[in-house]
């Protein structure tokens, strides 16, 4: 990552001088996002998708001709739902993302056909599980974010890591004007449950996974 962002001022450096130099954008959009992967039998999760939102910057740095390093900065909510009999499960987290990405952009119409893709680093800042049903009422807990859950750790409590790892895939139009619209796609590669000391180690695998819609701005 850092020889990434190394690579990216030098370009910036090498490409200011001239007219198709470094541009700079905004973007915000919504997410469709879920969770999945495997619970502690091994058996596929059936979570439902939540809908959150992106908001955030990146920058266009001219590497070859219409081939362009794209590195953003990302607020974005992720999550999904769970119903198991009378009980519906929400999972709310709040990640800083950067995403990495090779963009191309071919000039279509009046202006530009993208298609971009990459990987992303996020962390969660803040997460909540809600719990709904079951004689109950509502219940709603904060999430700890930790790598290893301890034996000593209270049961209710709900854990998950910080870290995220994935790929994105993305593609798109932008106008003559600057305004761009693109459909985004994301996949979680490494798992966000903590090892859980309390418990016999099983098959639990979760993952992020989504995708959204953005509208920007580059300028």
């Amino acid at each position: 990552m850092v020889f990434l962002l190394m690579l990216s001022a030098t370009f910036a450096n090498a490409q200011g001088s001239g007219s198709a130099g470094t541009a700079f954008g905004i973007l915000a959009g919504v997410n469709f996002q879920n969770l999945n992967g495997k619970d502690f039998n091994g058996t596929k999760l059936e979570n439902d998708m939540i809908i959150g939102f992106h908001a955030g910057v990146n920058a266009q740095i001219p590497i070859a001709q219409e081939f362009y390093f794209q590195p953003g900065l990302l607020f974005s909510t992720k999550g999904a739902k769970n119903t198991d009999g009378a009980v519906t499960s929400t999972y709310k987290f709040s990640y800083i993302e950067l995403p990495l990405n090779l963009v191309y952009k071919g000039a279509l119409g009046n202006g530009f056909v993208m298609v971009g893709f990459g990987p992303y680093v996020g962390y969660a800042i803040q997460g909540k599980v809600t719990l709904e049903g079951g004689g109950s009422g509502e219940i709603e807990s904060d999430v700890e974010f930790k790598n290893v859950v301890e034996l000593t750790d209270p049961l209710t409590t709900p854990y998950f890591k910080g870290l995220d790892l994935g790929g994105n895939v993305f593609a798109g139009y932008e106008m003559a004007s600057g305004i761009f619209l693109q459909l985004n796609s994301q996949l979680g590669m490494v798992k966000i449950n903590p090892e859980d000391k309390r418990f016999a180690e099983g098959e639990t695998a979760i993952k992020n996974t989504g995708f959204g819609l953005s509208l920007g701005y580059r300028f």
